[in-house]
């Protein structure tokens, strides 16, 4: 266990190739932006199914 954290520590620092500040604050807002765009999406549509079901059962509940 203690070699396979030790090689992935090594893995991070020889071969990933970071972002600059500046880029990966960029795609950070842009990431930003679409979750809470994706969340109203969602909510929108989860009040909308349960407006029709509201009303399905009242009409048919009376």
């Amino acid at each position: 266990m203690l070699t396979y954290v030790k090689e992935s520590f090594e893995e991070l620092k020889n071969n990933v190739t970071w972002l600059n500040r500046e880029k990966a604050s960029n795609l950070m807002v842009v990431v930003a932006v679409f979750s809470i765009l994706f969340a109203l999406a969602t909510w929108g549509v989860d009040s909308l199914f349960s407006k029709l079901i509201t009303l399905y059962f009242e009409q048919v509940i009376g």
